[in-house]
This record gives structure tokens, sequence and C-alpha cells, in this order.
């Protein structure tokens, strides 16, 4: 990094505004209604990276009104929370015809003669530049915005253009080190996600612990088979009906196209397995407190756990009907609509009272027993996860209806053998887990490198005021 420092200290500060244009005027001359261009929206533009998809081709005709325009060689800069502060930024390459419209919420810096638009996007980028934008913010808590003023008056080292590309040539240079550093890990991460989603396919289909059917022919014994643990799941379900008049059998699960189950096991639904399956009441979003019951969303489920930071709080409504969507262990959440849907979690024990927004569905299993399994049988990506995302995203807006949760069939093992294998389970994953933590500690210290990179290759900006 010696050779940033001197170029660094050769150079003059200048407000950013003598750099570049902040958001240059459109010069239409060129441009006519057929005309295609580039279409950029918010989405295209990767966080950090620098990374831009430029594939959209719209007419001009349908953007020339309330879009953004740039050209190759501008740099895009998110101007709104939480896109700014996330490092959206990239430089506009290869447009088709060298022109793009975009999102109303980036500015454009126009790089001026003898101005290397690289250099200005790392300066820009930089986790140094955006905490200091992110505090000039200005607009309403959770639309706040970036003025264009902020950039035009912030204060940039300027060399000469040779040096500027001195300077990006030796970042591209450490950078191109990290960025292989950084694509071995994510190997890592997708390697370790196919070896996950391959153990529960294998747990819950029968090829990861002995069967019990085969240790019982073994030991001369008998034991209790999926299809009597199911009966007797079923006769409890019966004596512990609470709701109005005789309980109504559920539906069995419909065999037909289903895969044979192993020795031992048989084919039940989440309705079988069940004495309850719900959601939350609609409209409990108005009763948020900072002192109520814990109220677990949507967004609380996403990594497939309940995640207790940062859970909601709800002063239960007087007219609510309480325990009816009231959490407790062992049961499973499954979110149901919205960005996550399938997303789930198995509760573990709780020290307060808790409930589920109306997104998430609640089951409550007649035998706690089978919870876990049931959990497993859910997020492996080939069994439960797979049948309950073709259902989600069958047609419009993804999303799950109660009936489709309940008539979910579900694999049911004997119980021994369950507990077995989520024994197994776990024991893998965990191993799992702190392979992944350690990717994930690599992950961030690549960044934190990259950003201390920046931040060095700019520092002496202070020194020169």
């Amino acid at each position: 990094m010696e050779v940033l420092d001197d170029v660094i200290a050769a150079a003059r500060l200048v407000p950013l505004s003598e750099a570049v244009e902040v958001n240059p005027k459109i010069d239409r001359t060129a441009l006519h209604d057929d005309l295609d261009v580039s279409f950029v929206p918010m989405a295209a533009v990767e966080a950090l990276s620098g990374g831009i998809d430029v594939s959209t081709v719209r007419k001009y005709a349908g953007v020339k009104k309330g879009y953004t325009h740039f050209r190759d060689g501008d740099i895009l800069f998110a101007k709104v929370t939480p896109c700014m502060e996330n490092g959206k930024m990239a430089i506009a390459r290869k447009l088709v015809n060298g022109v793009g419209f975009g999102s109303t919420e980036f500015h454009v810096l126009r790089p001026r003669a003898g101005v290397d638009a690289r250099y200005i996007y790392y300066f820009v980028s930089s986790q140094t530049f955006r905490k200091e934008a992110s505090g000039h913010m200005t607009g309403a808590v959770g639309l706040r915005r970036v003025p264009s003023t902020f950039l035009e008056e912030q204060l940039i080292p300027l060399p000469g253009i040779e040096r500027q590309r001195e300077i990006v040539a030796e970042l591209e240079k450490q950078f191109s080190r990290l960025d292989e550093a950084v694509a071995n890990l994510q190997r890592v991460k997708a390697n370790l996600k196919r070896y996950k989603a391959s153990i529960l396919k294998d747990a819950v289909e029968g090829r990861l612990v002995p069967l019990e059917a085969e240790l019982a022919r073994r030991e001369g014994r008998t034991f209790e088979t999926g299809e009597q643990l199911l009966q007797r799941i079923l006769e409890a379900r019966r004596k512990e009906w609470k709701g109005r008049g005789k309980c109504k059998e559920p539906v069995a699960a419909n065999t037909a196209g289903l895969t044979p189950m192993p020795s031992g096991w048989t084919w039940a639904t989440i309705e079988q397995l069940t004495y309850l399956v719900t959601s939350g009441s609609r409209g409990w979003g108005d009763f948020y407190s900072d002192n109520g019951v814990l109220f677990i969303r949507a967004q609380d489920i996403k990594t497939d756990a309940l995640n207790m930071t940062g859970l909601a709080r709800v002063d239960v409504p007087v007219d609510a009907e309480g325990s009816r969507s009231s959490v407790n262990a062992n049961d499973i959440l499954v979110t149901i609509t919205g960005a996550n849907v399938t997303k789930s979690a198995l509760v573990p024990m709780l020290s307060e009272p808790a409930f589920v927004s109306q997104h998430v569905a609640l089951l409550k299993l007649t035998s706690s027993d089978t919870a876990a399994f049931v959990f497993n049988w859910l997020v492996s990506p080939a069994n439960g996860r797979e049948t309950l995302e073709k259902l989600a995203y069958g047609a419009g807006k993804p999303g799950l209806s109660l009936e489709q949760v309940r008539a979910l069939p579900v694999a049911l093992p004997p119980q021994a053998e369950q507990d077995r294998i989520c024994e197994e389970i776990e024991r893998r994953l965990s191993l799992v887990r702190g392979v992944e933590s350690e990717v994930d500690a690599n992950l961030k210290r690549a960044q934190a490198l990259r950003q201390a990179t920046l931040a060095k290759a700019f520092s002496e900006r202070d020194q020169l005021c």
C-alpha cells in the first residue's frame, strides 16, 4: 500500500462536484421513442461488489418519464436507506446503445474530463464514505435519502489521471486476491448447503440410521410400527378433542404417486399428527408494545429456526381468541405468506408467553415426541419443502392455505427410529454449523479487509485539510 500513501499525499482536496457532475441533465437530441435502452431497477445493482445487471431492455418511449437517466461510464449511487448503507453502487457499463434508465432512487455521478470512474466508485462505495453519508440523510424514518448537496460538497483527494489509475490498479490487484478467497468460501458454503440437504433427505427417507424393523428382526423382538404409532396418535387425538361436537376424523394421506415407505414406516398427514393447525389473528400489528408478550412474525423464522433476537411484543387485545394462537415448546411454525413462505421453526422452550402473526401457521402436535422428525421432514428440500413450495408458488402471489398445510403428506417411522434419526441429524448438522460459522467469520474478515484497504487508500484526505 506504500504506493497509495505516496500518491494520495501528492493529491489536492476538492469538492466531489469538481470531479463529477451530480445528476447531469439528459441530452435527448439523439434519443427517439423506438430506441432500445438498458433498464436498471435497484435490484439489478449488487451490494458491495459493484455488480450490475444491464440485461433488461426497454424502449425509450416507455422510460423517458419517471426514471433516472444515465450513460456508459456513469456511477450509480443508491441514495435511499437501506440500499445506500448496504453499498448498492456500480459503474454503468455495456448499456444498450450506451444509454440506461433506472430507479429514481439512484444519484448519478458522471466523471469529468481527467477523472477515472473507477477511482470515484471506490471512493463513494467505501464504508467510510457511506457512514458519513448516512449521517447526512434527510426525510422520514424508514425512507431517508442522501441529498445531492452532500455529494457535491464532499471533499475528495484528486491526483492526476495517471496517478488515479495507479491507485485503482493497486486496489484491484489486492481485491482480486480477496475476491478469489471469497469465491472459495462461497463454494464451501454452497457445498455445505448441499450436504445439509442430503443429510435431511437420507434421514427422512430411512437411509441415515438402521431401520427399527431390521434391528427388531436381528434381535428377535417386536416393535411399534409407524402405522401403530399413527393409530395411537389418532386415538389420543380423539380422547383429547376439545372442539365443538364430535371429533372429526382427519383426512388420511393420498398415497397415489408417493414413494414406497421403508419397512415399518407409513404415510400420514399433518392433520392426522396434530390436534390444531391455525394461524395468528389479523390486526395484531396495531397492538405493538414495549412490554407485552412475544409476537412471532414470518421474519423471525426465515432461517428455519426461531430467532429470539429482536422479537416484537404486543399487548394481547381484550377480545382476542387468546390461547388459539399461543405458542409452546415443540410446536412447529410455518410461514404461509410473503417472501419467506415455507420457512419453518421448531419452537424451543420459552420463558414467557408468545403468539404468532397471521402470516405464520401454528402446528400443535398430538404427540410432542414426533415434533422433531416432522420438522425435519418439513424443511428437507427434497421432501416437505419441495411439496410446499410447489403449492405456494403454483399461481399468483406466494402463499399457503391452512388446508394445504393440513393435507401435506409426512413419512412416519416408528418412534424409536425417529429418536435415533433426529439424534444423528443433530450430530451431523452441529458439525456443519461449526464449519459454517468459521466460513462466515472469514467472509466478514474479507469484507473488513476490503474496507480497510479502501479507508487506507483515501485516508490522507483528513491530513490535508
